[in-house]
């Protein structure tokens, strides 16, 4: 059965039950029909619960499986009668009618109402959207109507939650003024107002970092705020709904927190800190995962979410695939295998907390199984196996009983680099500490920007690197785990509001296209209101 024909088949409980489980009060949540719900920002059971990452090799078109193994993983320490929960981020439209598709996991391990989740959901993402919109609209008005903050130059950009490759440079005329400029989308995913909402703790503080937002820049290249435009409350107004986490529910009638989306190879890749910070008071064991391969998801989520947010992990699982290996070697899976232990290496550099988990698969052959388990077992580092795709939560039972023993452990977690130290170490620490690479290459113009956020006060942030996902390297056919490679610095921006740089690697979009095979030409939905191709 197609990953949709299963979740049809699934008997949803009432969402109230999922909230009783928790311990929540039916007045702390606000229905979205029967099998959603929001929850409100002020729950907090006083629990002080065991959080563990779910992160993997490098991304396949095969799929590794993050989300199915968190989702599995979450079943798992259920059925041996912990108290758990899987927190997740919001799937965005990009990827749904692109290549990827869905983000709600797979087989029998998912999260439901799978078709809600995948579209609109409870409309998180376009509340985003109208947000950051609304504040390009206001700085345009602005503009239009006298221009008297003086803004010669702007830097933020509007954003829509699609791959839409037309809208990646546009022309903005300001009717009969005899103004324009030029322009661009992000998609929504990967935009600052994202960011900010991911990374706020409270609405004081939502409102704060959109009111830190650098809009643009003066003719003296003075930054010009988005609390100068007076509009802080407005945009703030359209995100009143959507900063409250989502409840829903696996397969299996386990709880699940969904919130937030931002992508992890042009943005941080978490979900938000609230819903984190909300699941870890409500429960004993948290399970959530970092987008693509631990050198973007994981490396942020550590570098960035967790000095922010002041939580640590307790256990890291790092996942693979046969497949994915091979494809990573070049059909070699002991060329691939390197991939996965430079993975693990790089995360042992933030904790020994961790356990290998390889996503198996009925065509996966003994030998290849066994040759992995060696492997990593030599290493000294633990392994395990999780069918959870095909078994749902009993799938993941050993794997399961392997981390809330790893969860006893004292927590060793240290950041890869301080904050305070310069702007070029700190990216050369996660160009050579986790990339590997032989030499990292700025351009004059970055050299620049550089310098100006050092003399200007935003040296101490951390770095969210946005690079391809697919490699180590800024260049997605290096597969594997290359040597001897340079990285190309070939941007840097200051996203204030969200309160990181981002430093663009080799050639990288923030806005992607569809494919000439995407998925929505699969997708349908017939008199009944039946949808297919939704995977």
């Amino acid at each position: 059965m197609t990953d949709i024909e299963i979740s049809k088949k699934c008997i949803m409980k009432d969402i109230k039950s999922i909230a009783s489980r928790l311990n929540i009060n039916e007045n702390d949540i606000e229905l979205y029909g029967k099998y959603k719900a929001k929850l409100n920002l002020n729950i907090n059971n006083n629990k002080k619960g065991k959080l563990i990452l779910v992160t993997s090799t490098n991304p396949t078109p095969y799929g590794e499986g993050k989300t199915t193994i968190s989702i599995g993983i979450n079943d798992g320490l259920n059925k041996i009668g912990k108290d758990s929960i899987v927190v997740l981020r919001e799937p965005s439209l990009g990827p749904v009618f692109g290549i990827k598709g869905g983000a709600t996991g797979g087989g029998y391990s998912q999260v439901v109402p799978m078709e809600d989740i995948n579209l609109h959901f409870t409309g998180d993402i376009h509340a985003i959207e109208m947000a950051n919109n609304l504040l390009c609209a206001i700085i345009d008005n602005h503009i239009y109507q006298g221009n008297t903050l003086g803004i010669d130059k702007v830097v933020f950009n509007r954003c829509v939650d699609l791959n839409d490759r037309a809208l990646r440079n546009v022309e903005i005329k300001y009717d009969n003024k005899g103004l324009t400029r030029s322009d661009k989308f992000n998609i929504t995913v990967a935009s600052e107002m994202m960011a900010i909402l991911c990374l706020a703790t409270s609405i004081d503080d939502l409102k704060t970092k959109i009111g830190n937002i650098i809009i643009g820049y003066t003719k003296d290249n003075k930054e010009i705020y988005a609390r100068e435009l007076n509009c802080v409350g407005a945009v703030t107004l359209l995100l009143k709904d959507a900063i409250k986490p989502n409840l829903v529910q696996t397969l299996e009638g386990n709880p699940a927190i969904i919130h937030g989306g931002p992508f992890a190879n042009i943005a941080h890749g978490c979900n938000s800190i609230i819903a984190t910070n909300m699941a870890l008071s409500l429960c004993d064991y948290v399970v959530t995962e970092a987008g693509f391969g631990a050198d973007l998801g994981a490396e942020k989520f550590l570098d960035i979410k967790c000095p922010i947010a002041g939580i640590k992990p307790n256990c890291i699982v790092i996942n693979s695939t046969v497949r994915s290996l091979k494809y990573n070697g070049n059909g070699s899976l002991e060329d691939g295998i390197l991939n996965l232990k430079r993975h693990v290496e790089n995360i042992s550099k933030y904790t020994n907390n961790i356990i290998v988990c390889i996503n198996k698969f009925n065509e996966d052959k003994d030998e290849e199984i066994e040759y992995i388990i060696n492997y990593i077992t030599d290493l000294g580092y633990q392994i395990e196996l999780c069918t959870s795709y095909e078994n749902g939560g009993n799938g993941a039972v050993k794997l399961s009983q392997k981390i809330v023993e790893i969860c006893e452990n004292d927590i060793d977690y240290k950041p890869l680099y301080d904050y305070s130290d310069s702007i070029i170490n700190k990216i050369n620490t996660i160009c050579k500490e986790i990339y590997r690479s032989k030499n990292i290459i700025y351009t004059d113009e970055v050299i620049d920007k550089i310098k100006y956020y050092e003399n200007n006060g935003f040296k101490n942030l951390p770095i969210c690197i946005a690079k391809t996902q697919y490699s180590f390297t800024d260049n997605p056919k290096l597969l594997g785990a290359p040597n001897d490679f340079d990285m190309n610095v070939t941007d840097i921006k200051l996203s204030n509001g969200a309160g990181f740089i981002i430093v663009y690697m080799g050639n990288i979009m923030t806005m992607p296209g569809l494919g000439k095979n995407s998925a929505y030409l699969n997708m349908d939905i017939d008199k009944d209101g039946n949808i297919r191709g939704l995977f």
